[in-house]
C-alpha cells in the first residue's frame, strides 16, 4: 500500500480515499456529459483527475514502447515470410528522388574535419587517459561520418526489381546489365570496411598505455581509413555519375498520352518533334543522331501531351539490336503510347525503302493494338512520285506490296515536308485526334492496385 501511495499524486490519493459517493458522482458526470443539455458540475478534485493523462505501453519485440512512438516510427512486429506480402513496386519518377551524392574526396575531407572537433570527455585528469579517450572518440566519429552517408546512399537508391519496368529497362540499357547493382555493392563493401577498420583502431587507441601511444594509434587509424577511402572510394564517384545520368532521364507521366515517333535512323523524326512539340532534339545528317529518349510536350485545347523522339531501328533481330534500339522498344512496350511511324522513301537516310518496309511490318505486327499514324517524310524530294534512290538495292525480286510501298508508302499515310511545310497542317490535325483518343483510352482503363490484385 505504501508503494502504491508513493506512485500517486496527492490529489489522486485523496480521490482514492474519498467515500463511494464521490465515485458515483464521477460516474454520473461521465454518463451525463454525453447529453449536451445536461448541466455539468465539477469539484476541484475531479477537475484535477480530468487533466491526468495515461500512456499505453504495449510489448513490442520484448520491450515496452509508448503507443505514440509506435505510431510515429511505424514499428512493425516481425512476420513470417509466408505472411509477408510481395514488395510494392514504385511508380515512375524514382530517378528524380535520388539523393545528392558527394564526391569521395569531399566526403572524406568533411568527415575528417568534423572528427577533429571532437573533444575528450570532461573531468579526466590523467593525461594518458584523456588522450586515449580523445583518440578513441575521434576515430569513432570519423568512422561514423564516413559510414552513415554511405548507408544513406544504400537506403535511398531504389532496388532495381522494385522499379517500374520502363525505368528498369532504362537502367539496363543506359548503364549496362548489372552495372547498377555492382556499384551499389561496392559502396556497401566500402561502408563495411570503414566500420571494421574504424572500430578496430578505436579499440586499439582506447587500450593505449601512454599519451604518446594514444597519439600514434590515432594517427595510424586516420591513415588507415584514408587509405581505405583512396583504394575503394572510386565506388562513391561511380555512384555520383550514375545518379547524374539517371536524374537527367526524361520524366514520363503514365496519366498523360504519349506520341512516340518511330522509324529507321535519320528519316526525319527529330525534325518532326521540333515542329510538333517543345522538344529540341539534335538534327544531323548521320544515323543514330538521337542517342537516348528525348521528351517534348504539346498543348492541344489547353491539354498537355507528351511527344517522344526515339533512336532509329535497323533491320535485324532483337538479339542483335544495340542498346539505342532497345530503348525504343522499351518505350513502346512499357508506356501508353500512340505511334507516329516515319518513312523515308528517298533512301537518303541510308536504309533502303525495302528494309524500312520490313522493319515497319515487324513493329506494326508487334504493336498492332496501338493507335497509329504513318508519315512519309521528305516528300519534296519525291519529284513526280518517283523516289530518288540513294541506297542501292535490287528491286527485281520485290513483291507487289513492297513495290507499292516504295512508290506511295503505307496506305493512308500523310506525306509531309519540313522544308516546304507540305502536309504539316494535316499531320497536326491527325496528331490531335490520336492523342485525344489515347486520353479517352487511358481514362477508360481500370487500374488495379498490384498489391490488391495479388491478395
Amino acid at each position: 500500500m505504501k508503494l502504491a501511495s508513493s506512485l500517486l499524486f496527492p490529489n489522486q490519493w485523496r480521490l482514492l480515499a474519498s467515500p463511494p459517493q464521490l465515485y458515483l458522482q464521477a460516474f454520473v458526470f461521465s454518463t451525463a456529459s454525453s447529453t449536451p443539455k445536461s448541466p455539468t458540475f465539477w469539484s476541484p478534485t475531479l477537475r484535477q483527475c480530468r487533466n491526468l493523462q495515461t500512456a499505453v505501453s504495449p510489448v513490442v519485440t520484448s520491450s515496452y514502447l509508448p503507443t505514440s512512438y509506435i505510431t510515429q516510427k511505424q514499428i512493425e512486429t516481425p512476420t513470417s515470410p509466408e505472411k509477408q506480402g510481395p514488395p510494392v513496386q514504385e511508380s515512375l519518377g524514382a530517378f528524380q528522388k535520388l539523393p545528392m551524392v558527394m564526391p569521395s574526396i569531399d566526403l572524406y575531407s568533411s568527415a575528417l574535419r568534423k572528427s577533429k572537433r571532437v573533444q575528450p570527455t570532461k573531468g579526466i585528469a590523467n593525461i594518458a587517459k584523456r588522450e586515449r579517450n580523445r583518440g578513441a572518440k575521434q576515430l569513432d566519429a570519423l568512422m561514423k561520418e564516413l559510414a552513415l552517408p554511405l548507408k544513406g546512399y544504400m537506403e535511398s537508391f531504389p532496388r532495381r526489381r522494385l522499379l517500374h519496368p520502363y525505368e528498369r529497362s532504362l537502367i539496363e540499357l543506359t548503364l549496362g546489365d548489372g552495372k547498377y547493382e555492382e556499384v551499389l555493392g561496392k559502396v556497401d563493401a566500402l561502408r563495411k570496411k570503414v566500420q571494421s577498420v574504424g572500430k578496430e583502431h578505436a579499440s586499439l587507441c582506447a587500450k593505449a598505455l601512454s599519451k604518446r601511444e594514444a597519439e600514434d594509434r590515432l594517427s595510424e587509424g586516420v591513415e588507415k581509413l584514408e587509405l581505405v577511402f583512396q583504394q575503394q572510394g572510386i565506388a562513391v564517384d561511380e555512384l555520383l555519375s550514375i545518379a547524374k545520368v539517371l536524374r537527367a532521364m526524361p520524366v514520363v507521366d503514365l496519366e498523360m498520352p504519349t506520341l512516340c515517333l518511330v522509324g529507321a535512323p535519320n528519316v526525319g523524326k527529330s525534325s518532326l518533334v521540333r515542329i510538333l512539340s517543345t522538344g529540341k532534339p539534335e538534327i544531323c545528317n548521320y544515323p543514330f543522331t538521337t542517342r537516348g529518349i528525348l521528351m517534348g510536350h504539346v498543348i492541344l485545347n489547353y491539354q498537355r501531351f507528351q511527344v517522344t523522339d526515339t533512336p532509329g531501328l535497323l533491320r535485324r533481330c532483337d538479339e542483335d539490336r544495340n542498346n539505342l534500339e532497345k530503348l525504343t522498344l522499351a518505350v513502346l512496350t512499357h508506356l501508353p503510347t500512340a505511334v507516329l511511324y516515319v518513312h523515308d522513301l528517298t533512301g537518303e537516310c541510308g536504309t533502303s525503302p525495302s528494309d524500312q518496309f520490313r522493319i515497319y511490318k515487324e513493329i506494326k505486327e508487334r504493336f498492332e493494338d496501338y493507335l497509329w499514324i504513318d508519315v512519309v517524310s521528305k516528300c519534296d524530294l519525291l519529284g513526280g512520285g518517283s523516289p530518288v534512290i540513294y541506297a542501292k538495292e535490287d528491286a527485281s525480286n520485290d513483291e507487289a506490296e513492297t513495290i507499292r510501298y516504295r512508290e506511295t508508302g503505307p496506305d493512308g499515310s500523310i506525306h509531309v515536308s519540313v522544308k516546304t511545310e507540305q502536309g504539316l497542317s494535316e499531320l497536326k490535325r491527325r496528331v490531335k485526334e490520336v492523342l485525344s483518343s489515347e486520353m479517352k483510352k487511358i481514362k477508360s482503363e481500370v487500374r488495379v492496385d498490384p498489391t490488391v490484385a495479388s491478395s
